[in-house]
């Protein structure tokens, strides 16, 4: 039970990466506070955890908006009094499409969610660390922005990805002298119900007409990766066991970053 005692936020917790990762830690004795928009997602993730033997609370929030988020972290600490890490996961792919076509609105929306949903969260998630002595934080990126730039249209999501990266690499060093650690994952294709909820225009006015071999992703011959496997990574980076890790980005795409 690596994660006994430990008190673990996670955000998108409702649904794919984020969920899986809830699982992965409650299974290992974390208490986790699972964050998301859709209360019953949160809800149905919750009762999975605690048939599973493990315990933790719903916290229904938009990491977007101030007071949500304020409320939220301030809830699970009356609650539990400590907190030890922080996944945040939660994010949208938003509108792909060229940039002249891109409406100003539909930037805001992926920067506000993605980029504002990402300080928010730590905003008010890292006091909560520093009082309890220390902790783990992993953001979750993309191949996108950070490796890649081959997805057509998706200069918004790009962005925000790449200016995760960055933050997480700035806040390595202003978190470290509080024992705090800030890694990001950057997973490339994994099968989750993301791409349902992006909008996507004009694509081939922005596609490169690029031929990949068979299979684009060559560790598994083009089959996307598993949330588990995203969710295993970050349990590792949360863990003491990465006690030295601050700072990284890990790629979590089976070599498809590579290729493309």
């Amino acid at each position: 039970m690596e994660f006994n005692d430990k008190v673990a936020l996670v955000t998108g917790a409702g649904s794919g990466i984020g969920k899986s990762t809830a699982m992965t830690l409650a299974a290992e004795g974390a208490f986790i506070a699972l964050l998301g928009r859709t209360a019953d997602e949160l809800e149905a993730a919750l009762d999975e955890i605690r048939q599973a033997g493990g315990d933790g609370v719903a916290l229904v929030a938009d990491i977007s908006d101030e007071a949500a988020m304020r409320d939220a972290l301030e809830t699970l600490w009356n609650l539990k009094g400590r907190l030890d890490v922080v996944v945040a996961n939660a994010g949208i792919n938003g509108t792909w499409a060229p940039i002249d076509d891109l409406k100003p609105e539909e930037f805001d929306q992926t920067i506000a969610v993605n980029l504002r949903g990402t300080y928010l969260t730590l905003h008010y998630a890292v006091p909560k660390l520093k009082q309890s002595g220390g902790g783990a934080i992993v953001v979750v990126s993309s191949i996108n922005g950070t490796r890649t730039f081959t997805t057509p249209g998706a200069t918004a999501y790009s962005a925000t990805k790449a200016g995760q990266l960055a933050m997480v690499q700035q806040l390595a060093l202003e978190l470290g002298q509080h024992r705090i650690r800030i890694n990001a994952v950057c997973p490339g294709a994994i099968a989750t119900d993301i791409d349902d909820n992006t909008t996507i225009r004009h694509r081939e006015k922005t596609r490169v007409p690029v031929v990949f071999p068979e299979g684009d992703i060559p560790l598994t011959g083009g089959e996307p990766g598993q949330v588990d496997e995203v969710a295993d990574v970050i349990a590792f980076l949360v863990s003491d066991r990465a006690r030295h890790v601050s700072g990284s980005p890990v790629w979590i795409d089976g070599g498809q970053s590579l290729l493309r």
